[in-house]
């Protein structure tokens, strides 16, 4: 493809988390591949009782390099949702990609897109993270409706996602790309190093729940199979890794109940960029038990690391462990997973494991990413489905 304009719809640093940070590799992978691209952020994002953490931003971190970001959009101002697209419609690239992943910013974004349409030039595609979310509120469908009508195209990271934006009905083009790797966090280090570090046990068995604590992420459930008594007997410990997006007494009353105390190591915090190769290179197995989901961003920060990881058979969670091979795919039940976490240790699964996730990632790429981008882009300008 001949190089094109392009602007990416989404957050970017100093804003947090996994959407900014794929929003720069997105656009670093593109540039790269002779694009001229650049970032369009949110000046407010969420307001308060849509972000129950302590900072949508991280000031830890650099901005990023050899990217141009500008932060324009208010999440609540209509005027403004009005001027960023009459400013992007001016300025005239030859596609926008709008990150798409909770209804809430449905009218913003629809709105913005709207404006832009009106060149007569600029596609719309959206790379959507959710097009149905995980925790419903009031006004969810059609919020995310009105979005969706405003899209040339769209982008989906699991087959799940694929299905859901399929059920609003549309007859735009869609396509599929697996969710590439998180390469933003370093390099891993030694386990013995990463466990110094952290204070564990360097000779300890280690699972590992990373980011937010959300109802939906079922660390209730992989705090049921951790009281499994096999798991007991082998002394094999948790590590949580985020911050809690609800009220902790709930997790914490599981662990008391279950006398897991002893073998919970807390670190429920918001984990920086800086420190997240620590966690990934400390454990044994990366453990995402959901109960409902679409695709992970933390199963591609595992698979980048070279870790197994077990997951539940929910979404698009099955899609990219071979389970068996790279890890566990696995019912939501607590028996079930442990019966599988013991397996892993009793039979020393992970050389054989890492080895086949170092294979299975290659396939997980930027450049994979980029041809699924400029694909739809085309099928957009052919008007084909």
């Amino acid at each position: 493809m001949n190089p094109k304009k392009i602007y990416i719809i989404g957050p970017a640093w100093p804003l947090r988390g996994g959407i900014a940070a794929t929003d720069e590799l997105l656009c670093t992978a593109l540039i790269n591949a002779g694009h001229s691209v650049e970032i369009i952020s949110y000046s407010l994002q969420y307001p308060s009782f849509l972000f129950p953490g302590t900072s949508q931003f991280d000031k830890t971190r650099p901005s990023p390099a050899g990217i141009k970001i500008r932060t324009m959009i208010n999440s609540l101002n209509p005027f403004n949702w009005m001027g960023v697209g009459r400013a992007i419609r001016n300025e005239k690239p030859d596609f926008v990609i709008i990150r798409f992943w909770i209804p809430f910013l449905g009218p913003a974004l629809g709105t913005i897109a709207r404006r832009i349409w009106k060149n007569g030039h600029t596609k719309v595609i959206s790379l959507v993270d959710n097009a149905i979310p995980h925790e419903k509120r009031v006004g969810d469908s059609a919020f995310s409706r009105y979005f969706m009508k405003s899209c040339d195209g769209f982008l989906a990271m699991s087959k799940s996602v694929e299905r859901d934006i399929e059920s609003f009905g549309t007859k735009k083009p869609i396509e599929f790309s697996e969710h590439p790797l998180y390469t933003s966090f370093g390099e891993a280090i030694g386990q013995s190093e990463a466990r110094k570090q952290l204070a564990l046990d360097e000779n300890g068995k280690y699972l590992l729940f990373f980011g937010l604590i959300r109802k939906y992420k079922g660390l209730d459930l992989l705090l049921e199979a951790l009281a499994d008594p096999r798991l007991k007997e082998r002394n094999i410990q948790l590590i949580i890794a985020g911050e809690y997006y609800e009220d902790p007494e709930y997790y914490t009353t599981l662990i008391a109940q279950n006398g897991l105390a002893d073998r919970v190591k807390l670190h429920t915090k918001y984990i920086p960029d800086s420190e997240v190769k620590l966690y990934f290179s400390a454990c044994d197995l990366v453990t995402l038990t959901y109960h409902t989901a679409t695709q992970s961003g933390v199963a591609a920060v595992a698979m980048n690391f070279d870790k197994p990881s077990l997951v539940t058979n929910v979404g698009g969670l099955s899609e990219i462990i071979e389970h068996g091979r790279s890890g566990y795919v696995v019912a939501p039940d607590k028996t079930i997973i442990a019966d599988s976490i013991v397996d892993y240790f009793d039979h020393n699964r992970s050389s054989s494991f890492i080895e086949a996730t170092r294979i299975i990632k290659k396939k997980f790429s930027w450049e994979t990413m980029v041809r699924a981008v400029e694909t739809i882009y085309e099928r957009t300008l052919a008007g084909k489905n």
